[in-house]
């Protein structure tokens, strides 16, 4: 009999040799990579959100990773494990932010390729008492809030499981049969994730490799209120709104072909006889060899949070609508104060430009329906310059080419954005190169780690010189590029037309 360790205020006290004898019992070689605990592995990390997941077993020098999902390491050295610490407590170790841990935030796994930000252990631990290791999930990113309780229960669940299977293999030359122990594992597995499964608040199904559905939890008979089993192979699709099927069904042989994830929203008939708006998503589980062997997936209901976005891009909408009226009657009342003072046609003229440009941003950015949104990206600055340069293209060719890495922008940096951009379109089509037919201009954009650099660079034109005092235009350009967004405006008044450079801090065009 192993010794058991012992617990002090300084921590576990092991005797490593007789748990080294510990470890060599259970006959790890032969259950390295092994399907089942990969199948725990690909769950644990499905459940917790997490690209990594990993059965670790902390030897006296090393840990060895017997299954591991998301990740090619097969050991590390022992000074330098998470394990080992998650192996030494009663509940699961969670680290939610690697660098803001003393234990952990100079380890070579942190600070090195390895990336870790986020870990969370559940300890493995013989009927004796003795730690082995963990299942453990890891992420590149912190998890500021953590585990849920589900996921700490389910994880608690598989690390049990992984034990089971740890005993299975040591007990092995006990069975009778390699079929008895194969068919007891089974029953083991299935029996411990049937219990996982019923408790989960969402709807859990599974299928086989070629998407036939064998089984389902006790909430979807609940929620849909159908006999058990009456939803096996493709009856499922019966249970969508009928204006649904065709899309689910397309959905989901495009994923069992090409073996992507799952993930659709569709209208699921509820046991009352009306349909209720449902997140499906499924992962495929895969061998060794990475054969799918089967697809686990899970039905959210959404219908509430469904219907409360639709009222709010009602709302939306309708607030969209009465800004833009608000732009046209303030257009309509320049144009009447200009035919009262015909003097000032052209500042009106101009200032009617103005107002309809910060039309176009606000209808670029504004919350679209399907059937509203602009043919180009809704939030890219790209599409936005695209709908403002159009008045200056010709039929037969683009006398604005804009190129570069879009950058995304919301409705605060569209409007400075939507000023300057119309105040150089203006100046270059009455100055500049496009007063002239040959004229053209060229508008860049480098995104940097830290900022964009747009380029607008004029060719073609008359002869430009530098003007001795800024006008008006110059001045709104200085208020949208520097005071608005933060950026520096720097000009080049070239014999061949004006070269002129803002960088922006990647921050001011977009809140998140």
């Amino acid at each position: 009999m192993n010794t058991p360790p012992t617990h002090t205020a300084s921590g576990w006290k092991v005797d490593e040799a007789a748990r080294t004898a510990l470890l060599a019992s259970y006959e790890l070689e032969t259950l390295r990579d092994s399907a089942a605990l990969k199948k725990i592995t690909d769950f644990a990390g499905a459940l917790c959100g997490c690209p990594v997941a990993l059965v670790s077993l902390v030897e006296e020098t090393r840990q060895t990773f017997i299954a591991r999902t998301g990740i090619d390491l097969t050991e590390t050295p022992r000074e330098v494990s998470f394990c080992a610490h998650a192996m030494l407590g009663d509940a699961i170790m969670v680290v939610p932010d690697a660098t803001a841990d003393p234990r952990f935030a100079g380890n070579v796994l942190v600070t090195g390729e390895t990336n870790i930000r986020f870990y969370a252990g559940a300890p493995l631990v013989t009927e004796d008492g003795v730690p082995l290791g963990s299942l453990c999930v890891i992420d590149t990113v912190p998890h500021p809030d953590g585990l849920s309780d589900l996921q700490r229960q389910g994880l608690e669940t598989l690390a049990d499981n992984v034990m089971a299977r740890l005993r299975d293999n040591r007990d092995t030359a006990a069975w009778r049969s390699a079929e008895g122990d194969a068919r007891r594992a089974l029953l083991d597995s299935e029996g411990r994730f049937r219990t996982l499964a019923d408790t989960m608040p969402q709807m859990v199904w599974s299928t086989l490799p070629d998407g036939y559905h064998d089984y389902y939890n006790a909430r979807w008979y609940e929620f849909t209120g159908v006999p058990d089993g009456s939803t096996d192979g493709e009856a499922w699709n019966g249970m969508f709104h009928p204006d649904d099927q065709e899309r689910a069904w397309g959905r989901w042989r495009q994923s069992l072909t090409s073996g992507e994830p799952y993930e659709i929203e569709y209208r699921l008939r509820h046991h009352d006889g009306t349909y209720r708006w449902v997140l499906g998503r499924a992962l495929p589980i895969r061998d060794g060899e990475g054969r799918i062997v089967r697809w686990f997936g899970t039905c959210t209901d959404i219908h509430e949070q469904k219907l409360a976005l639709e009222e709010r891009e009602v709302i939306s909408q309708e607030l969209s609508h009465r800004i833009k009226n608000i732009f046209s009657v303030v257009s309509g009342l320049v144009a009447f104060s200009a035919r009262a003072h015909p003097e000032f046609s052209g500042i009106a003229a101009d200032l009617r430009e103005r107002i309809t440009a910060l039309g176009r941003a606000h209808d670029f950015v504004r919350p679209h329906s399907p059937a509203s949104r602009p043919a180009s990206q809704p939030t890219s600055l790209g599409g936005l310059l695209g709908e403002l340069f159009a008045p200056y293209q010709l039929a037969e060719h683009d006398r604005i080419t804009v190129s570069g890495e879009d950058v995304a922008i919301d409705d605060r940096s569209a409007t400075p954005l939507a000023l300057l951009f119309h105040e150089l379109a203006t100046n270059a089509t009455k100055y500049g190169a496009l007063s002239y037919p040959d004229g053209a201009v060229t508008v860049t954009m480098h995104r940097a780690d830290d900022g964009v650099t747009l380029g607008w660079r004029e060719a073609g034109g008359p002869a430009v010189s530098a003007p001795e005092t800024g006008g008006f235009g110059t001045q709104l350009m200085e208020m949208s590029a520097v005071r608005q967004l933060g950026g520096i405006v720097t000009r080049d008044w070239k014999p061949e037309g004006l070269d002129l450079t803002v960088r922006v801090p990647l921050a001011a065009f977009r809140r998140r």
